[in-house]
């Protein structure tokens, strides 16, 4: 379950000495499907596991994810698992888009299957209460896996069209971080690598705060010189968020940071957009969430935040104010 373990598993596979990588992606939700679909149309050995049976099996026969993506086709080499175990035993890299409340129970309940695999967080979020982030559970429940985290400007179904974007592979192991670029690198989907795993991290959980701000305030019709402010005001915040907590304020200038930004922050497919705008329209947070019918991580990160700047003494207005509104 070490490095070691993992670099002599996938090593041959990367150099192209043998079969496609096998990749499994936890969870069926819109970006875990559309990772999913991104990885077979590179070529590799692809499963998704979904832990309704039902589900799983309308999907491998329709090749259609109809509650998250019901407009858009799927890779046909694209294989629905319900079975954790199978989904999981003897892979090469496991990426991992469960909601953030989630996360930990299915880490645990993976662990027994996991011998020589990588897991890759697809999440951008932060454990409620704990204030941990997803690098931080997978050390704690899974100490000696190779680990990464995969964040950017990623719009689900941007990606699943075919329309070019780029994303952040962040890993201490640089051999994690090629695998993964093996596996999701194409013409049209950019993989860019770093070993600024926490940064990476947190510029992909903070920006979810400030589309919820964006949405409200397009909800209430503002100015370009608004949105403007806002955006620029928002990546301050991150940044001195961020390096308080020992990143690299230089991470934030990149497609994780600043990209990440703006593509939830001008985006109506972003869901914690969506939640902001609905806020904004006078609907309470619970008939916002609940139309939405999907995990908006911007929600418990505002709560998160705010607490922890408090403790930090890191001024943050944005988050301060959206927290009294919620």
């Amino acid at each position: 379950m070490s490095d070691l373990q993992f670099k002599d598993l996938v090593e041959p596979i990367v150099l192209g000495q043998k079969t496609a990588l096998r990749v499994t992606v936890l969870g069926g939700g819109s970006f875990g499907t559309a990772m999913a679909n991104t990885a077979v149309r590179n070529g590799c050995d692809t499963m998704i596991w979904i832990r309704d049976e039902s589900i799983a099996a309308e999907i491998n026969a329709t090749h259609v994810n109809k509650r998250y993506l019901p407009d858009f086709q799927l890779e046909t080499g694209l294989r629905a698992e319900s079975n954790l175990e199978d989904a999981v035993r003897d892979r090469d890299i496991i990426l991992v888009a469960i909601p953030s409340h989630s996360f930990r129970d299915v880490l645990r309940q993976i662990k027994p299957f996991i011998s020589a695999q990588a897991v890759v967080s697809l999440t951008k979020g932060i454990e409620a209460k704990t204030f941990s982030f997803m690098s931080d559970i997978i050390r704690e429940e899974l100490p000696e896996v190779p680990y990464g985290v995969l964040s950017g400007p990623n719009l689900a179904k941007e990606i699943v069209a075919g329309q070019p974007a780029g994303t952040v592979i962040a890993s201490d192991s640089e051999l994690v971080r090629y695998a993964v670029q093996q596996a999701l690198h194409s013409a049209l989907f950019r993989v860019f690598g770093s070993d600024d795993v926490h940064g990476v991290e947190l510029g992909g959980a903070l920006k979810n705060i400030y589309a919820v701000a964006m949405g409200m305030a397009a909800a209430y019709k503002v100015g370009e010189n608004t949105k403007s402010m806002i955006l620029t005001r928002a990546l301050a915040e991150m940044s001195r968020f961020a390096v308080k907590l020992g990143a690299n304020p230089l991470t934030f200038l990149g497609l994780s940071g600043v990209g990440d930004l703006f593509a939830t922050c001008n985006s109506p497919l972003s869901r914690n957009y969506q939640v902001g705008f609905a806020l904004g329209s006078g609907k309470t947070l619970e008939q916002a969430t609940s139309e939405l019918g999907q995990t908006a991580e911007g929600i418990n990160t505002i709560v998160q935040v705010n607490a922890r700047a408090k403790e930090l003494d890191v001024y943050m207005p944005i988050t301060t104010a959206l927290y009294e509104v919620i």
